[in-house]
């Protein structure tokens, strides 16, 4: 896959079939801007499907090693924390 496209709004727009077509039938994402900002994209579902696989098993990775730890518990609250900190 080469560099994402990157599109307006506006663009988009004006072609969303064919933004989606890109992303089906191409596998090829395409990042949506706001006033030059990357605000969201069109990717193929199972790129989705991927990405939404992974994080599940960081967050199951991050329980086993919390909870097979002899250290006393962490809350749900912190471990939850400290995933979606992990993320941004």
């Amino acid at each position: 896959m080469s560099d994402m496209q990157s599109e307006s709004i506006r663009q988009v727009r004006d072609h969303l079939a064919d933004v989606v077509d890109r992303a089906d039938r191409e596998d090829e994402p395409t990042v949506i801007t706001r006033r030059g900002k990357e605000v969201a994209a069109v990717v193929p579902i199972e790129m989705l499907r991927h990405c939404k696989r992974l994080e599940e098993q960081e967050i199951l990775a991050l329980v086993e090693e919390r909870m097979s730890s002899k250290a006393p518990g962490v809350p749900m609250e912190d471990v939850m924390a400290e995933v979606l900190t992990e993320d941004g």
